[in-house]
């Protein structure tokens, strides 16, 4: 194999059949194909897409046989494909569970305790924002107000000696 030539590419994609397409041309509403094509349709995983040259290379100077290097690549990928879909399959099942569970529970306590609890405050409470108000407006206001006055004309120069 030549230094300068690319490697051949190693395809390990899955086809898909010939009635599944005819089945998506047939049901254009569905969103579950979709789903199943583009598992990552706002790109929240870009930093995960390894390829094998981003984790091994030969420099030009020392090269291994061109048939290791066709191996360890297949291997790489391979083992990538499969150690991936084994531990997805032992654990998406159950985080995604729980995270179901507790956005299930956090959604039930927001909308049946915490806002209408909010409410209930914001409605019974309103007198107290009335004479807060007030106490603000009679006793803290006017202080400040000529505090203000006095301070407002103090007037500071600087200069260099």
């Amino acid at each position: 194999m030549d230094q300068g030539a690319p490697l051949k590419e190693i395809s390990i994609d899955m086809e898909i059949n010939e009635e599944e397409e005819e089945e998506d041309s047939l049901a254009p509403h569905s969103n579950t194909k979709a789903l199943i094509k583009d598992r990552d349709p706002n790109g929240i995983n870009k930093c995960l897409k390894v390829t094998f040259e981003d984790v091994l290379a030969e420099p030009a100077s020392v090269r291994s046989f061109d048939k290791v290097w066709l191996w360890s690549h297949a291997l790489f990928e391979v083992s990538r494909l499969w150690f991936y879909r084994i531990v997805s399959l032992l654990l998406a099942v159950p985080v995604a569970l729980t995270a179901g569970l507790l956005f299930a529970v956090l959604s039930c306590l927001h909308i049946w305790l915490i806002v209408p609890s909010v409410q209930l405050l914001v409605i019974n409470l309103h007198w107290i924002k009335v004479v807060w108000h007030n106490v603000l407006n009679i006793a803290i206001f006017p202080f400040f107000r000529s505090f203000g006055k006095c301070c407002g004309f103090i007037r500071i120069s600087l200069e260099k000696y």
